[in-house]
């Protein structure tokens, strides 16, 4: 095995190329099959260690590193490019949420999820709007904890869309242009729907089901299927509860 220096490109940070060094035996062991590797950040080195474990202990995932704050999540995120980075958000210095929004802007392929205490947190809404594909409570068992890193890393999302309703809702005075009245004219990506492209939109804000939303628009749910996925496409968001923040920010689907 040649040694780190013959290994590690120079503009990698240190703490970074120790971190992939010491997992070098995990990578090899996963080798070859369609792992996903997860970046753990959390201010408490023992949740850490927990939390890899857990993640080690599957056959199609692996910790590749750890942060402790958010500044250093977002170093090692571009360095490493983890499918998904596991985030808190309380955190001295950068906070998950800052960090969220860099490592979304600098590293896209990278998806976030938010560890939370309270699943009507402020950090939760922020984490969302910030570009999180979703969010988990802390106290999540480690099946809920595996099950939403998959689904994540398969580019789904993981907060449930009458959730992430409820969140919005529930901070709904702290969206952009909440004052409104133009019933969501000002983004200019909406003009790139198509009318039922837009109907479909409003349908997943209010937290519909493909299901219902076919049942409601007279549609088969292939078709409601193959609408939402073209409305992210042009409205260049990640996943289904990008979507419904979308609705909710734009004012296309405004609080009960």
């Amino acid at each position: 095995m040649t040694g780190t220096a013959e290994r590690t490109p120079a503009d990698v940070p240190r703490e970074v190329a120790e971190d992939t060094t010491a997992r070098e035996d995990v990578a090899e062991r996963d080798a070859g099959r369609d792992t996903i590797r997860v970046l753990l950040v959390d201010d408490e080195p023992l949740l850490r260690l927990a939390f890899t474990m857990v993640l080690d202990a599957q056959s199609d995932m692996v910790a590749v590193g750890e942060a402790g704050d958010g500044a250093e999540a977002v170093r090692k995120t571009r360095a490493l490019r983890p499918d998904v980075v596991l985030m808190d958000v309380r955190m001295p210095g950068t906070d998950g949420i800052e960090a969220t929004a860099r490592i979304i802007e600098s590293c896209p392929q990278s998806r976030v999820l938010i560890l939370t205490t309270f699943d009507l947190d402020e950090y939760a809404f922020a984490g969302l709007r910030a570009g999180a594909s979703g969010f988990l409570l802390k106290n999540a068992l480690p099946e809920e904890l595996l099950g939403a890193i998959r689904a994540v890393a398969a580019g789904d999302a993981v907060v449930a869309p009458r959730i992430t309703r409820r969140l919005l809702e529930h901070f709904a005075d702290r969206l952009p242009g909440s004052g409104a009245a133009d019933g969501g004219q000002s983004d200019g990506r909406l003009a790139r729907l198509t009318a039922r492209e837009r109907e479909v939109l409003v349908e997943v804000g209010r937290g519909l089901s493909n299901a219902e939303i076919a049942g409601r628009l007279h549609l088969a749910e292939a078709t409601v299927k193959t609408h939402l996925s073209r409305i992210l496409l042009k409205l260049e968001l990640r996943d289904r509860v990008q979507a419904v923040v979308f609705a909710y920010e734009t004012r296309l689907v405004r609080p009960a």
